[in-house]
């Protein structure tokens, strides 16, 4: 139902199969699929290729690579990131529809005296471009963050005990739907919290935001 054609698509690592990779490259799309231990040993051997290559390092291996650093919040980031090709060795790599790079994001956090360090691979329709492959990353960690914190924040997500049957998931669409509208409704003044508030008190304004979802509708 999506509009993918010269988009780049990024999911998580539950969305990382041959089927979705299949579909979003005949919508003529292109895939970031964030990679684990879900895919059995493919997991491993990204691993493996990425730590042989750092050793030599990339000697001969067709790759590029990028880096951030980030300073905020009492702490520094760093960021590394490169992407190769080498596809070719890894074991079932030709049920993936234009599997054409691996990547890897190396991040160092350091926060007082405190370092943490964490390393993410990843399954690229991409050519060998590590500035657009972050790009990719960070855009969809930024999505993710910021829906997560609103709905912390304005709907209490995380304190939810709903579970009997579909009802959990039924809510957290419903959930995401009411972001989207609140989010669109321009006229009140505060965040999302405050027109949630807002549109549970004043049955015309909760009117104006259930409007949102008509026209757009029509826009389209």
């Amino acid at each position: 139902m999506l509009d993918l054609a010269g988009a780049v698509a990024s999911i998580d690592a539950m969305g990382c199969q041959t089927a979705i990779a299949e579909q979003i490259v005949a919508q003529q799309g292109d895939y970031v699929l964030a990679l684990k231990g879900n895919q059995g040993n493919l997991h491993q051997d990204v691993v493996q290729l990425f730590d042989q290559a750092r050793q030599q390092p990339f000697r001969g291996i067709a790759h590029d690579d990028y880096a951030t650093q980030e300073r905020g919040h009492g702490r520094t980031e760093i960021r590394r990131y490169w992407v190769m090709g080498q596809t070719q060795y890894l074991v079932g790599a030709e049920h993936w529809a234009k599997l054409t790079t691996i990547g890897c994001v190396e991040s160092q956090r350091q926060s007082g005296e405190k370092t943490t360090c964490a390393t993410r691979y990843y399954l690229l329709s991409l050519p060998l471009d590590a500035k657009r492959f972050a790009q990719s990353v960070r855009g969809h960690w930024g999505i993710e963050n910021q829906l997560h914190w609103i709905l912390d924040v304005a709907f209490r997500e995380d304190q939810a005990r709903s579970t009997l049957g579909h009802s959990g998931e039924n809510l957290a669409v419903i959930r995401h739907l009411a972001v989207n509208l609140l989010t669109q409704e321009k006229s009140a003044k505060g965040g999302t919290r405050a027109k949630r508030l807002k549109a549970g008190w004043d049955d015309h304004y909760l009117l104006k935001v259930l409007s949102q979802s008509s026209r757009s509708v029509s826009k389209r």
